[in-house]
C-alpha cells in the first residue's frame, strides 16, 4: 500500500502586495513627466548658479561664499520647486481612483498596504534623488569654489534638516491625496496646509524652531554655527507631525468608499 503523500506547505509573503504597490509607483513616479521636469529645472539651476559663481569668481574677483550660495540653492528646493513635489504626491492616490478599487477589490491588497506602498514609493524617489542632487551641489561647490567656510558636520545636518521638511510636505501631500476624491482639490488643500501651518509657525517666538527661520539660517548651519537642540527639535517635530498626518491619511482611506 503506497504511503500517503504530503502536500508541502505554502508560504505566503503578506507584504507581497505592499511590494508590488511600492514597486510600481517607484516605475511610475520615475517615469512621470513632472519628476523628470523638477530633476532637470533643479539640476540646471544648482550647475548654473555654481557656473556663474564660479566665472565671477575667477573674472572679475568676487569673494565666493560658498555656504550662502548652498543656502540658496537648499532653499529653493523647498520653496522653488515645492509646486512640483506637491504635484507629484498630491496626485498619489486621488489620480488613480479608476484602479483603486480594482486593486483594492479584485487582487487582495488591503487598503493600508496600499497607502503604505503609495507614501513610501514617492518618500523613497523625492528624496533619494534630493540627497543625489544635494550632494552633487556640495561637491561642486567644494571644487569650484575652494571655500574653506563649508564644514562637513554643517553640511549633513542642513541635509537633514531640508530633508526632513520635504518629508512633511511628501507625508502631507499624499495623505490629503488618500482623503480627496479629485487631484486639483487635494493639490489646493495641500498648498493650503502647508503654507498656512508655515505662517503660523513664523508667528511664533524665535525660541521656537519654524521652517522658515531654520531654512535662512542654513547658511549658518553649513559653516558649523548651529544650536544643535533647536535642530533636533525642528526634525523631530517636523517627522512625528509627519507620523500623524501618514496615520491620519491611512486611517481615512481605510474607511472611505472607494
Amino acid at each position: 500500500m503506497d504511503a500517503p503523500t504530503t502536500v508541502p506547505a505554502i508560504k505566503i509573503n503578506r507584504f507581497l502586495p505592499y511590494w508590488a504597490v511600492l514597486g510600481s509607483d517607484v516605475r511610475q513616479t520615475v517615469n512621470s513627466w513632472i519628476y523628470r521636469l523638477w530633476v532637470l529645472l533643479s539640476l540646471g539651476s544648482a550647475v548654473g548658479y555654481l557656473l556663474y559663481r564660479f566665472g565671477a569668481k575667477q573674472m572679475g574677483g568676487f569673494v565666493a561664499n560658498a555656504p550662502e550660495i548652498l543656502g540658496d540653492l537648499l532653499t529653493w528646493v523647498v520653496w522653488g520647486s515645492v509646486t512640483l513635489i506637491i504635484v507629484m504626491t498630491a496626485g498619489a492616490i486621488s489620480g488613480e481612483r479608476g484602479t483603486v478599487a480594482d486593486s483594492v477589490l479584485s487582487r487582495g491588497i488591503s487598503r493600508y498596504q496600499y497607502f503604505l506602498g503609495k507614501w513610501h514609493a514617492r518618500l523613497a524617489v523625492i528624496l533619494g534623488t534630493y540627497c543625489v542632487l544635494a550632494v552633487t551641489a556640495l561637491g561642486g561647490a567644494y571644487l569650484l569654489l575652494h571655500s574653506e567656510s563649508l564644514t562637513t558636520d554643517g553640511s549633513v545636518v542642513a541635509l537633514i534638516v531640508v530633508g526632513a521638511l520635504l518629508v512633511l510636505d511628501i507625508t502631507c501631500g499624499v495623505s490629503i491625496s488618500a482623503l480627496s476624491t479629485s487631484t486639483v482639490v487635494s493639490i489646493t488643500l495641500v498648498w493650503l496646509a502647508l503654507y498656512g501651518v508655515g505662517f503660523l509657525m513664523s508667528l511664533l517666538p524665535a525660541q521656537y524652531p519654524a521652517p522658515d527661520r531654520a531654512l535662512q539660517n542654513l547658511p549658518n548651519v553649513l559653516r558649523g554655527y548651529y544650536d544643535w537642540h533647536m535642530i533636533s527639535r525642528l526634525v523631530s517635530g517636523a517627522l512625528s507631525l509627519s507620523l500623524l498626518i501618514a496615520l491620519a491619511g491611512m486611517i481615512g482611506f481605510a474607511r472611505r468608499d472607494v
